[in-house]
């Protein structure tokens, strides 16, 4: 679940609210990814402390198609409903997750993770297990960063909140936006593992940080085959 949000749009905490209830029903079978990437709501204001704009949330922006309104969410990447665009309103999101949690998923993943203290170097290995013969031609690999409870102002409807807590924020990518391809054979039954190093900022509290593997389409679709997270630090 990709949520588009920032620091100056007022209506993005009730959002906000609901991915917390969501996350609650569901538990790891779901996963949040929230970025600030939304014109001048990202843009942080004279309270912010931090700058939550990534290059990659911004060319995620583009990739999937910006909201129109807010809240609004991307859903596995997939449109529905016959629409043509992948962005959805928060009061459609409990039925869209409940439909694509009822799909078997084609590949199965797992995440093992170093982290050293002294050099913030983090070593990520994530393998990939085929469930399902995969056909299409364009299957690729993300792997992303976020931060949990980062405490900042966030604008709202009732007004400014000084010491918000911003859940699963975009921090950054140790592949493109879009991920790399995987080239590999996607027959039933095999098994690929891909290794990455990624510094890790001083600014993150490493103890608050996610790395979240996703396999997606990239082709005319760009449907989330399957995600996994877990956290930096165990």
């Amino acid at each position: 679940m990709e949520e588009f949000t920032g620091v100056g749009c007022v209506k993005c905490p009730a959002g906000s609210a609901v991915i917390k209830d969501l996350i609650g029903i569901h538990g790891e079978q779901l996963i949040a990814i929230s970025i600030h990437s939304s014109g001048g709501f990202s843009v942080p204001r004279p309270q912010n402390q931090y700058d939550f704009r990534t290059t990659e949330g911004d060319a995620l922006n583009d990739y999937l198609g910006g909201p129109l309104g807010f809240p609004s969410a991307v859903i596995n990447r997939k449109p529905f409903g016959g629409s043509s665009s992948l962005q959805v309103g928060r009061n459609e999101w409990a039925g869209h997750i409940d439909e694509e949690k009822a799909i078997a998923p084609k590949v199965k993943l797992d995440i093992e993770t170093e982290f050293d203290d002294a050099t913030r170097n983090a070593t990520i290995d994530v393998t990939i297990f085929v469930e399902e013969t995969i056909t299409d031609p364009d299957v690729n690999l993300s792997l992303i960063f976020t931060e949990d409870d980062i405490v900042d102002f966030q604008d709202s409807d009732n007004g400014p909140i000084l010491d918000y807590h911003h859940e699963h924020v975009l921090r950054g990518m140790a592949t493109p936006y879009d991920g790399q391809p995987l080239t590999e054979d996607l027959t039933v039954g095999e098994k690929i593992t891909k290794s990455f190093n990624y510094q890790i900022p001083t600014e993150w509290k490493q103890n608050n940080v996610n790395v979240i593997a996703v396999v997606s389409l990239t082709g005319t679709r760009k449907d989330v085959l399957q995600a996994h997270k877990v956290h930096l630090v165990e």
